[in-house]
């Protein structure tokens, strides 16, 4: 029996389309908040979307990971000033929200809201990781180093200001995109794919510069200098449908600071803002230290340190995966974030045992842990600020919510920097690890703090995007 031109033309596509119906049914049942594609927005296109949120996080791994370590244990440079550089973003960090205002008004005859703001931004990053290896290059030498430095200081501008631009903008076009109702868990699932680049990142990184040396960093960088590109490129292609009318320079507009004034005036956003500051700032205090802490103390490799990023990743992936378990059985989204504060206090304390006891393990799970604390952390107040959105002014909360994180987490940052070098001067003669420990210290009282102000949220109403996920919950069950 011969089947007919018709049959035959029809079994391959039958065939592809059951193969992708098990590759997306196996994806919805292990991806975190893969529940969140819909008819309009299926799952393989929000994860084409997604590749921007893994080229956001290979460059975090190498700002925050790989090159603080090159520069402070390879280059000498002192950790202040590393710290410095690499909190430069925080000087864009406050204008997210202003970004996303901007992205949800923009006018142009060409019919875009996100796309010129996901454009620029990408060629910014871009242009920061191309100009990056021959600053540290200029810095590597004694002659050049103040040359290198100017230079450097460009390419981590460059660099941070291409991040927040392209991932606000990415952000919000993914609401966009969604359903209302899948909105925040398409947010949540981007921010996935940016734990799952800084995680696969860090390996490769870590492995490519085994055995080290500059011309296999300047290789790496500018390897991802060209792999962002490429990654934004496809992200971005035909995702966002052209319409003149949302974008005429007729139309009116209202001003951010009146969309502000109405954003912060709502009940217990200001306490949901300064909790989230609060709680950024403790988990990234330590973000430029984690990887020398390893070198110093513990005489790993640049590929062994690198790869502790590669771990956090891990573990906020872990993270986002309890959340997403916990979430859909009504669980509180605010006490998922406790939960997570919780978490970083333990994962700090298991930082601060691993150098008295000479163990490699202890800071390696340390550094999972604080990956997973934050994974609950961020799922928790992304939840709760996705909630704060309203008409079309999404840009706004997710702007808010990043500018906060990022402000908060760049200032903690250069500050923790800064009290490592100056409580290790103090202490004197092998002084370096007081200097750390100061600062892990440090951030579990911070983390306690944020505990404080968080707890009276816990079960109540936020916003006025209707009811978060979870039933009531009094105060005395907030995690403690």
């Amino acid at each position: 029996m011969t089947a007919t031109p018709a049959l035959t033309e029809a079994m391959p596509q039958t065939r592809f389309s059951r193969m992708a119906g098990q590759w997306t049914r196996v994806a919805m049942t292990w991806l975190p908040f893969a529940d969140a594609a819909s008819a309009e927005l299926p799952l393989p296109r929000l994860l084409r979307l997604a590749l921007f949120q893994v080229s956001v996080g290979m460059a975090t791994v190498l700002l925050n990971g790989t090159l603080n370590r090159v520069m402070i244990v390879e280059l000498h440079t002192p950790a202040w000033l590393v710290s410095l550089l690499i909190a430069m973003p925080l000087l864009f960090a406050p204008l997210r929200a202003l970004i996303g205002h901007k992205s949800d008004t923009h006018r142009s005859v060409l019919g875009w809201r996100r796309v010129p703001y996901i454009w620029f931004g990408t060629l910014m990053q871009w242009g920061g990781l191309a100009i990056m290896p021959f600053a540290l290059l200029l810095m590597s030498e004694q002659r050049t180093f103040y040359t290198g430095l100017g230079g450097g200081a460009l390419a981590f501008l460059l660099t941070g200001a291409g991040l927040h631009v392209t991932q606000t903008a990415g952000l919000a076009l993914a609401t966009d995109l969604a359903r209302e109702d899948k909105r925040p868990r398409a947010v949540a699932l981007l921010y996935v794919m940016l734990l799952v680049g800084m995680m696969v990142s860090a390996f490769v990184i870590g492995g490519l510069l085994v055995p080290f040396s500059p011309t296999r960093l300047v290789q790496v960088i500018q390897g991802a200098a060209v792999v962002t590109l490429v990654l934004n490129v496809t992200a971005l292609w035909k995702q966002e449908g052209r319409n003149p009318g949302a974008t005429a320079k007729d139309r009116e507009t209202p001003e951010f600071s009146d969309v502000w004034r109405e954003f912060v005036a709502e009940p217990n956003t200001v306490r949901l803002l300064s909790a989230i500051g609060l709680g950024a700032a403790a988990f990234a205090m330590q973000d430029a230290l984690l990887e020398p802490y390893g070198a110093e103390l513990l005489g790993l490799t640049v590929g062994s340190t690198t790869m502790l990023t590669g771990s956090w990743a891990m573990g906020a992936i872990a993270g986002f995966s309890l959340s997403t378990r916990v979430l859909e059985r009504g669980f509180d989204p605010l006490r998922l974030a406790g939960c997570g504060m919780v978490g970083g206090i333990c994962a700090f304390i298991l930082v601060l045992l691993a150098a008295p006891l000479h163990a490699a393990i202890l800071l390696a799970i340390g550094a999972g842990t604080i990956g997973f604390g934050i994974g609950l952390f961020s799922v928790g107040t992304l939840i709760a600020a996705m909630s704060l959105a309203q008409r079309g002014d999404s840009g706004v909360a997710l702007g808010a919510w990043g500018a906060v994180q990022a402000t908060a987490a760049g200032s903690a940052l250069a500050v923790g920097g800064v009290i490592r070098d100056t409580v290790s001067w103090a202490s004197g003669p092998g002084g370096r690890a007081s200097g750390y420990a100061t600062v892990y210290s440090l951030e579990i009282v911070m983390l306690m703090a944020a505990l404080v102000v968080l707890g009276p949220l816990a079960g109540k109403r936020i916003g006025i995007a209707g009811e978060l996920p979870g039933g009531q919950m009094a105060i005395p069950e907030f995690p403690t």
